[in-house]
């Protein structure tokens, strides 16, 4: 791969951290728990890294013997490549279900959990199996597809009593999604996990685009403009957690949770910066066309919560 993605840099990073067996364990454990599939009859993971694929199969045959896993690749979309992995045998599934003490329905239980200092290496096993992080340059987001809802509650839980971080949970196309949008809360995660070079770049990156808006701000505003920048800001803030505390931002159609989350990131910056933030970037224009969108959508909620608790 020519220009791996921050999130695939980081899976790479935090692989080349498990260095015992103990480690190695417990991280598979984690992809085994939110794999694609998992019950006595299949088990299947799907990837786009190659070294989360070789480092399944090579674990799960270590611990069953012999070539326990099948795998196969396909071109999904500009050279990336997507890895399907299936345990064939039933003999083999057990084998891992028993060694794990698992069964299908992938419970984040106390009394399931391995020991407390294990826990980097169990989270890193889920980001691995579901994970991914955007690049810190564009925005801050890093969000786990989990098989289903109760493995949300479960692992956000995990994060919320052992790290203090309060993930948020949505629905998107059916999947259940827990992802976390604080830039500190998100360098965290990565050290955790083992990713911690990848944490320095976010860092820096962090820094850099704080920097650019103080110079963009103070080059380019004058007192009045800014004044106006920030009430208009606050008020496309202030509708946006709106509508993600009553209905989600997943209600929004993708171009405006797109520029809902771009807002949401960079308060400060001008119309004309946060469209060259969009993916394609698009004019002031058209941000301001967009944001106007989102204060409509936030406006009929607020009337339609009127309405509801008028006598």
């Amino acid at each position: 791969m020519e220009n791996p993605s921050f999130s695939y840099k980081a899976k790479e990073e935090m692989i080349s951290r498990i260095n015992t067996r103990e480690k190695a364990d417990v991280c598979l454990m984690g992809i085994l728990t939110f794999c694609n599939v998992l019950s006595d009859e299949e088990i299947m993971l799907l990837t786009e890294h190659v070294s989360v694929a070789e480092f399944f199969k090579k674990n799960c045959e270590r611990i069953c013997g012999g070539e326990a896993v099948e795998m196969t690749s396909a071109e999904k979309r500009r050279g990336v490549m997507l890895y399907t992995l299936t345990v064939p045998k039933h003999s083999d599934r057990m084998s891992l279900l028993e060694y794990f003490r698992m069964d299908s329905s992938r419970r984040l239980t106390k009394d399931d959990l391995p020991k407390a200092r294990y826990y980097p290496q169990l989270i890193a096993g889920i980001f691995l199996a579901c994970g991914s992080v955007n690049d810190p340059e564009k925005k801050y987001h890093m969000e786990f597809v989990m098989p289903h809802i109760q493995l949300c509650n479960d692992f956000g839980l995990l994060l919320l009593d052992n790290y203090s971080i309060l993930a948020k949970q949505t629905e998107r196309k059916k999947a259940q999604i827990v992802y976390v949008k604080e830039s500190d809360n998100i360098i965290d995660l990565l050290t955790i996990m083992g990713a911690t070079n990848c944490s320095l770049e976010f860092i820096n990156a962090k820094m850099m685009k704080e920097l650019r808006n103080k110079i963009n701000r103070a080059v380019n505003c004058d007192n009045a403009n800014i004044e106006k920048t920030l009430r208009a800001a606050e008020k496309q803030v202030a509708d946006i957690e709106y509508i993600e505390e009553t209905v989600g931002l997943a209600a929004l159609p993708e171009t405006l949770r797109e520029m809902a989350e771009l807002r949401y990131e960079n308060p400060d910056i001008s119309l004309k910066d946060l469209g060259t933030l969009a993916d394609p970037p698009i004019s002031r224009s058209g941000v301001n066309h967009r944001l106007a969108r989102i204060a409509e959508f936030a406006d009929k909620l607020r009337r339609e919560e009127n309405r509801n608790k008028a006598p």
